[in-house]
């Protein structure tokens, strides 16, 4: 039996109930019996274990009825603590020590904002972005989706010296500390030359590279209907002809994987129409927006209608969400050089990590 069969064994078993502990920062408490555990666990899997975490998310199955709900037409009911997304089947209720989601269906669309936002209550930040730590410097490499990331840490990691530490999400926190969150890599069939280890062996089969795009687009259509029925997802998750999930320690080894570094460096990467590259400095204020600003375009619509609607409902508003996040990730890139690194669209997944793997090398090692 494979590994992926053994794992979808696995998430057809009853649910026990699970906890993670996010960098110290919060607590994550998952009840028995919750249909969406299989996802977090496995995507929070870097955070397995008991927390003494002051904040915290509760997580269960089951929504608890609410008095004196307002409307907000047919998109939302809420009060002044609670919210409920019938679209979504979630519900988000205040607690004196963070938040309670509830809802049957994969729930990790709705525990990612809410941890960001606590998170931010404890001066830190989530990021999209990949993260290595360079020797002992924190390198932040923000990113669109496609633009190279993952192919990106293989290089570096590759390096003497240089551990992975993220090649999606990380955490910031206002201190200038990288904090990594090694969960599951989605390889793609141009990262083949990248991570040929990955592909070697009988294996799913993934789609050719020139209809990789047309699965993804097909993919994030049907992704918020998907997520309500979690068996689904967790078979559509494993056996998605557009990747191949693999855990980074089977990839760099355990001793391969850094889990906080201080920022050092700080390269927002992004593909353009051009012929060459170009690295443009940047100001401070600059990167915070980009920041800031990419982590939520990145997240799924589910997740960003959630945001939307706390902030409607002045659960979190929005003013605050966005301008406390900021805060936190000013202060951390104080003194960190701040650069654009602008790579023509033309260049592929490979020519590009090799560039910017040597531009990071060469930045840290004037």
């Amino acid at each position: 039996m494979s590994q992926s069969e053994k794992e979808f064994v696995r998430d057809s078993l009853p649910s026990a109930g699970t906890s993670f502990d996010v960098h110290g920062l919060v607590g994550i408490d998952v009840a028995p019996e919750t249909p969406g555990e299989a996802q977090l666990r496995d995507m929070l899997a870097p955070f397995l274990g008991p927390s003494r975490a002051p904040l915290r998310l509760h997580v269960c199955a089951e929504t608890v009825q609410v008095a004196d709900q307002s409307h907000a037409e047919d998109a939302f009911r809420f009060t002044a603590e609670s919210l409920y997304i019938p679209a979504d089947r979630v519900q988000v209720q205040e607690t004196p020590d963070g938040y309670s989601v509830q809802g049957r269906g994969e729930l990790l669309t709705a525990v990612i904002p809410l941890l960001d936002r606590l998170c931010i209550r404890q001066n830190a930040a989530m990021i999209h972005a990949a993260v290595v730590d360079f020797r002992g410097s924190g390198v932040l490499l923000p990113a669109w989706g496609g633009v190279g990331k993952t192919s990106t840490v293989a290089k570096l990691v590759a390096m003497p010296g240089v551990r992975f530490m993220a090649d999606d999400w990380a955490f910031l926190d206002a201190d200038g500390m990288l904090m990594g969150y090694a969960k599951p890599m989605f390889l793609k069939p141009h990262h083949r030359r990248i991570y040929p280890e990955v592909f070697s062996g009988a294996r799913k089969p993934l789609a050719p590279g020139w209809l990789t795009n047309t699965v993804a687009h097909l993919a994030t259509a049907v992704h918020p209907v998907i997520v309500r029925y979690p068996k689904t997802a967790a078979f559509t998750r494993r056996w998605s002809p557009e990747h191949r999930m693999v855990h980074p320690e089977l990839v760099f080894g355990q001793d391969g994987i850094s889990s906080a570094a201080l920022t050092r460096l700080a390269i927002f990467l992004e593909r353009y129409d051009g012929t060459e590259a170009r690295l443009e400095a940047r100001s401070r204020e600059w990167m915070t927006s980009r920041i800031v600003g990419n982590f939520h375009s990145e997240l799924p619509v589910v997740s960003r209608r959630l945001i939307e609607a706390l902030g409607a409902t002045s659960l979190v508003p929005l003013e605050e969400f966005f301008s406390q996040k900021a805060a936190v990730v000013r202060r951390a890139l104080d003194d960190v050089p701040c650069s654009l690194l602008r790579i023509p669209a033309s260049w592929s997944a490979d020519r590009t990590s090799d560039y910017v793997a040597g531009l990071i090398s060469s930045k840290l090692e004037e």
